[in-house]
């Protein structure tokens, strides 16, 4: 049975966003809210936690994962930015972009695309996201919480406690979620490449 936080959405209480850190740690998988939509997601290099959002999302091995940092300076540990795709990004985040992007070795290799070795990554815009990122200290492993067979992400906390329950650790319940997931910009061949429009605008990319 998965653990249910009512996290404050404006001013997160630190003793919630303290348990939720170590839950996380502690290989917990984690349903929560972003600034885009409801994502699900774990401790960086959990194997465990990958293959249980494989297997509630149906995914195979060529679904880019996103890795949810806390500000630019984690990011770059994690990707290779030049200086055409830096200023790009810069200017984009935080926001509700997720950027594919050629993978540094910090990067465990089973996160990679099996072909292009690059990783998405992306910086949210949102209070309570943004306050588990800074306890936990590194990013978390993340997927969009869009079930198989339906077209929009789920969107309320009581909601995905009831229909989770058995398969998630945790819930994090901020309030109202959005519905649509984050712009999706592919770098990774140096020019930018949108490869799913949604919550994020598309302009500056295109």
């Amino acid at each position: 049975m998965a653990k249910y936080f009512d996290v404050h959405p404006e001013n997160p209480q630190p003793r919630s966003i303290s348990q939720i850190a170590d839950a996380v740690r502690s290989e917990a998988l984690i349903a929560y809210p972003t600034d885009s939509c409801y994502a699900l997601g774990c401790r960086l290099g959990s194997r465990d936690g990958m293959e249980r959002i494989r297997s509630i999302r149906h995914l195979d091995d060529r679904h880019h994962f996103t890795l949810m940092c806390r500000d630019f300076a984690q990011l770059g540990q994690f990707v290779h930015v030049d200086k055409d795709v830096f200023r790009a990004v810069k200017a984009s985040t935080p926001g509700s972009y997720t950027f594919i992007l050629p993978a540094t070795r910090e990067v465990p290799r089973k996160l990679l695309h099996p072909k292009k070795k690059t990783v998405g990554v992306r910086i949210p815009d949102h209070v309570v996201t943004q306050a588990l990122l800074a306890e936990l200290g590194e990013p978390l492993l993340s997927s969009t919480l869009l079930l198989p067979d339906e077209e929009e992400p789920l969107t309320q906390g009581w909601e995905i406690k009831d229909r989770l329950d058995h398969v998630v650790d945790a819930v994090v319940d901020s309030g109202d979620c959005g519905t649509e997931p984050t712009t999706v910009v592919d770098f990774s061949g140096g020019e930018a490449e949108i490869v799913r429009w949604g919550a994020g605008d598309t302009s500056r990319f295109e």
